[in-house]
């Protein structure tokens, strides 16, 4: 779960320094990466549902 919420608030774009560098030194570079995938997968797949409920429901 640290791993997930450290990927998150990259995403957001909003950490404290201290909560940067305690992750940088904890987490494992590995599964940073496998979650950062795995979230921008999620986030590009919610982005393309809704754009496709859009278009359906404006035609």
């Amino acid at each position: 779960w640290v791993t997930l919420r450290a990927v998150w608030w990259a995403f957001f774009g909003v950490r404290r320094k201290t909560d940067y560098h305690r992750d940088a030194t904890s987490l494992d570079p590995r599964a940073i990466v496998i979650a950062g995938v795995l979230g921008g997968l999620v986030f590009v797949l919610v982005i393309v549902a809704f754009v496709r409920f859009i278009v359906a429901t404006t035609q």
